[in-house]
């Protein structure tokens, strides 16, 4: 089982059903982009994940603050475990001056709980994964964690044939849970209301030329949104901003 380390920028937007479908249309005609093995002719797929923080909630909280550097550690699965013994990925995923890092660590949920918990990494079978293993457990060990939200949903995604690190998602259906958080389960409370999509463009350098003048036309803007903080924020009865809620906005402003 191969480690992973991811590098890039990322940037967020919220957009409607039929901007969705007028963006994948341009995406795959346009800008020659492949939707991903999991996803061919644009169906969705599901990605469940369990995020850890102490009783403090010292890890939201901080991100929330938007530091230039800021982590967060999540489990992450692409389809219920079985059990304790199927595979999982612990990620640890940082945030610095913009550019988003991921160390990413294959293991059993059973290893993976266990480690949080206790610190306690799995055997590591070389030199790489041992220095991985280091590094989440140089976090782990500041903490007192536990899980305290999971959080699934149905994704597509797209590749750019010609630029590796271009990578285009579309979220939906985003599903919290913070009562008995575990991987096993998928239900909970709606995040987006049914028309809204979370669109990432993930890169490296910058985003094509092409893509940022759809999206002008398309008057789709860039804005902050972290599933997690986002979750959080509405359980502290602080309710971030939906689409229907800025074109609400925007005809107040255009009437005064």
């Amino acid at each position: 089982m191969p480690i992973f380390t991811f590098e890039r920028y990322e940037k967020k937007f919220l957009v409607s059903s039929s901007q969705q479908e007028s963006l994948l249309e341009f995406l795959t005609e346009g800008l020659d982009m492949e939707f991903d093995a999991y996803c061919r002719d644009g169906n969705v797929y599901r990605i469940y994940n369990l995020y850890f923080d102490d009783e403090n909630n010292s890890v939201i909280n901080a991100s929330l603050a938007r530091p230039k550097f800021k982590e967060k550690l999540r489990l992450r699965s692409y389809e219920p475990p079985e059990n304790d013994g199927d595979t999982v990925y612990l990620e640890l995923k940082r945030k610095i001056n913009g550019i988003v890092t991921k160390r990413r660590a294959p293991m059993t949920y059973r290893e993976a709980l266990r480690f949080v918990k206790s610190g306690e990494a799995p055997r590591a079978e070389s030199y790489v994964r041992e220095r991985m293993y280091r590094e989440l457990g140089y976090f782990i060990g500041r903490k007192n964690l536990s899980p305290k939200v999971a959080i699934s949903y149905e994704r597509i995604a797209l590749f750019s044939k010609t630029d590796p690190a271009l990578r285009i998602t579309f979220d939906q259906n985003i599903l919290t849970q913070r009562t008995d958080a575990d991987l096993y389960h998928s239900g909970g409370e709606q995040l987006l209301r049914p028309d809204e999509r979370l669109m990432e463009v993930k890169f490296l350098h910058a985003p094509p030329k092409k893509l940022t003048d759809e999206l002008t036309e398309l008057k789709i803007f860039m804005q902050s949104f972290s599933k997690y903080g986002n979750e959080y924020s509405r359980l502290r009865g602080r309710e971030f901003l939906h689409l229907d809620d800025r074109e609400e906005i925007e005809r107040k402003l255009k009437n005064d």
